[in-house]
């Protein structure tokens, strides 16, 4: 037990020694060529990982993990994210880290003259630390991706139905990329409350930038158009192609527009002509 002790004072007073070790040790073996920004950051983590290790060893605890381990676990994520988005880039070096750290504890062991329970007892740590570490660096690369995910979404469909005043009365509904379940959503919780706000009597749905049409898009357009009825809003249609009307007739489902034109500028042609005839009537 008292090598032990030496070992973990050992591991905890030399980690940055010990760090950069291991740093310079996984480059050469792997031929990386690093920055020296990440090389700092991650001799900086390893540093943090020593010293969990040291305090592992003297409580003899496998399963009391350090928080500052998941935390470290958590920076090789937002790393992997923030340099180019893949996690293969840190996974990739687990296993010759695992390899220099069982060198070096075998070193250790022989330094401090440990049994071979003791030494066993160490590489059980380490690999207990490791198999943490790489869950953890994968679960939360999961959920730092889909937050990103989340928040590509979110400006896309932003961009996908800008809501486009062309006069006063009229705005023009383009609906532009691929309108999936989370862009349908938005389109009725946001964008509709905002065409009511406006206090419009036309809406133009244009649907010639859509890039893609099936019977689950072709619902999600009934039920927006359903919406903005409702209201007592006039919807004209346009730039519907024919792959679109063929999907809707074949499922049943009817594109509620009130009138269909090839364009946005016959559409307005129409409203300014109707607009005139109730004038001069």
């Amino acid at each position: 037990m008292a090598s032990m002790i030496k070992v973990s004072n050992y591991c905890m007073e030399n980690a940055e020694v010990l760090a950069q070790k291991i740093v310079d040790l996984v480059i050469a073996r792997m031929e990386l060529v690093l920055p020296d920004s990440e090389k700092e950051q991650t001799a900086q983590m390893y540093v943090d990982f020593l010293k969990s290790f040291g305090e592992m060893l003297l409580n003899r605890d496998v399963q009391d993990v350090p928080d500052s381990l998941i935390e470290w676990s958590k920076q090789n994520s937002e790393r992997a994210l923030s340099v180019e988005g893949k996690i293969s880039r840190i996974l990739v070096r687990y296993p010759p880290t695992r390899e220099i750290l069982t060198d070096l504890l075998t070193d250790l062991s022989v330094k401090f003259e440990l049994t071979l329970e003791e030494n066993a007892f160490m590489i059980k740590v380490i690999n207990t630390m490791l198999d943490i570490s790489l869950n953890e660096t994968i679960l939360a690369f999961e959920r730092l991706s889909d937050q990103q995910q989340e928040e590509t979404d979110k400006e896309l469909a932003e961009l996908s139905a800008p809501i486009v005043p062309v006069k006063d009365g009229i705005v023009v509904l383009p609906l532009i990329g691929v309108l999936n379940p989370y862009r349908a959503t938005y389109i009725k919780e946001k964008v509709i409350p905002r065409i009511a706000e406006l206090k419009v009597d036309y809406v133009i749905m244009d649907f010639s930038g859509l890039l893609s049409l099936d019977v689950e898009v072709v619902h999600y357009l009934h039920q927006i158009e359903e919406m903005i009825c409702l209201m007592g809003i006039n919807i004209l249609s346009t730039g519907i192609r024919p792959d679109l009307a063929k999907v809707a007739v074949h499922n049943g489902i009817n594109l509620t527009g009130t009138s269909h034109y090839g364009n946005v500028k016959q559409a307005l042609e129409s409203i300014l002509s109707k607009d005139v005839d109730e004038i001069n009537s």
